[in-house]
C-alpha cells in the first residue's frame, strides 16, 4: 500500500525548505553586505524564521522518508508549537491593533493627531525614541518626501503626515516641500508645528501627525496580517493532520516489518 500521507509530507516539506534556504540566503546576504538601518531591522527576524523553518523542514522529510517515528514526533511537536505560537500571536494582533481599545486604554480623545486613538502597547513598541529612529531611517531611505508633489490630488496618508505641516499651523507653499511660517506667527500652538523642519531628511517626521499615520498603517496592516494567520493555521493544522497519519503509517509499517521478522525467525528455527 502506498502511504500517500508520507509522499505529501515530503512533498509539502520540499517547498518549504527551498522557501527556508532562500529567505536564510537573502537574509545573510543582507548580513554580508553593509546595508542601510532599515535593512538591518529585517535581517534579524527573517535569519531566524527562515532557520527554525529550515529545521522543521529537514524534521519532516526525514521523518517521512526514513520511516523514524521518533523524529517524525519531533516535526509533530514542532508543527504543534507552531499553531500555538500563530494563535497567540493572532489574538495579541486583533488586541493591539483594536482602535475601540486604544482609546479606552488611553482615556485620549479622538483628535486627528491624537496617539490616544492606538493600544499603550502599539505606542510604545513603535513611537519609542529607538524604534522611531529606525523608521525614520527606512523612510529616509524609500526618499518617502520625495512623492510629494503639487500635481498629486491624493497622496499616501504616512506622506501628508510625515511630508507636510498640519494645515492647523498656517503655514504657507513656496513648492511642494518648502513651507514658510506666516508673519502672524503659528496659527496654533500644535507641537507639530514647531516640530516642522523644511530639511529633507527632517520635515515632519518627528510629528505626531507622522507618528499617526504610521500607527494607522501599521494596526491596517496587522490586521490584514491577522486574517492570513488564520488561513495558515488552517493550512498547518492539515499538515499536522497529515503528519499524523505518516506517522502511524511509520509505526504500522515498523510494526509489520517486526511481525515478519518474527515470522521469518520461527521459520528458520523451527521448535523440536
Amino acid at each position: 500500500m502506498v502511504r500517500v500521507s508520507n509522499w505529501l509530507i515530503t512533498a509539502l516539506n520540499v517547498v518549504t525548505l527551498a522557501v527556508a534556504l532562500s529567505a536564510l540566503g537573502f537574509s545573510l546576504w543582507f548580513h554580508v553586505r553593509s546595508g542601510s538601518q532599515c535593512e538591518r531591522v529585517v535581517k534579524t527576524p527573517l535569519m531566524v524564521v527562515s532557520a527554525l523553518l529550515l529545521v522543521v523542514s529537514v524534521a519532516g522529510l526525514v521523518g517521512a522518508l526514513s520511516g523514524v517515528s521518533l523524529i517524525m514526533w519531533l516535526y509533530l511537536f514542532l508543527l504543534f508549537l507552531l499553531i500555538l505560537g500563530l494563535i497567540i500571536f493572532t489574538i495579541f494582533t486583533v488586541m493591539v491593533t483594536n482602535k475601540g481599545l486604544g482609546q479606552a486604554i488611553s482615556g485620549q480623545g479622538v483628535g486627528d493627531h491624537r496617539l490616544g486613538n492606538y493600544s499603550k502597547w502599539l505606542q510604545k513598541y513603535v513611537v519609542n525614541a529607538r524604534n522611531w529612529d529606525k523608521i525614520k531611517s527606512c523612510m529616509a531611505d524609500a526618499h518617502l518626501c520625495f512623492m510629494v508633489n503639487d500635481s498629486y490630488k491624493q497622496i499616501n496618508p504616512i506622506v501628508s503626515g510625515c511630508c507636510k505641516p498640519p494645515v492647523s499651523c498656517g503655514f504657507k507653499s513656496k513648492n511642494a516641500t518648502y513651507w514658510v511660517m506666516p508673519k502672524t506667527g503659528r496659527a496654533v500652538s500644535d507641537p507639530d508645528c514647531k516640530a516642522w523642519s523644511n530639511k529633507q531628511d527632517e520635515m515632519c517626521l518627528d510629528c505626531d501627525s507622522c507618528k499617526k499615520a504610521v500607527l494607522e498603517n501599521i494596526r491596517r496592516e496587522w490586521k490584514l496580517l491577522a486574517l492570513i494567520n488564520i488561513c495558515i493555521i488552517v493550512i498547518v493544522v492539515v499538515v499536522y493532520s497529515i503528519g499524523c497519519c505518516a506517522l502511524r503509517n511509520n509505526r504500522y509499517h515498523h510494526h509489520n516489518n517486526n511481525c515478519a521478522a518474527n515470522d521469518n525467525n520461527k521459520h528458520h528455527h523451527p521448535h523440536p
